[in-house]
């Protein structure tokens, strides 16, 4: 995964999802869901690289912080709550598809 095309086909791939770009800047682009428009994944350029801001379960962020030099804490978000992913080639594909299902499950409708 190293395209802003990849990352929205692989959301656009779950279940109930739409791609929005609510802001007058188009480098920003936001996975939602249908049934409640919660975001699960924030996409953009920074720094020569695409970011996705994705939402982790809090026991879960410093962990995947200390194991990936490409996880940060979130850009533009609460980072007790959001990490953002580098996509520089230094994580390894499962990771990131683990990463984008685990926000997709955090902010569906329960």
């Amino acid at each position: 995964m190293k395209t802003r095309k990849d990352v929205i086909e692989y959301c656009l791939n779950l279940e109930n999802t739409y791609e929005d770009y609510p802001f007058n800047d188009k480098n920003w682009t936001l996975m939602r869901h249908k049934e409640n428009n919660k975001v699960f994944a924030w996409i953009f350029n920074k720094e020569d690289h695409i970011w996705i801001n994705l939402k982790c379960e809090p026991d879960w962020l410093d962990f995947y912080r200390q194991n990936y030099s490409s996880i940060v804490p979130a850009f533009h978000l609460n980072k007790d709550h959001w990490n953002s992913i580098i996509l520089d080639g230094t994580i390894p594909e499962g990771i990131i598809y683990d990463l984008i299902g685990r926000s997709y499950h955090l902010t569906k409708q329960r």
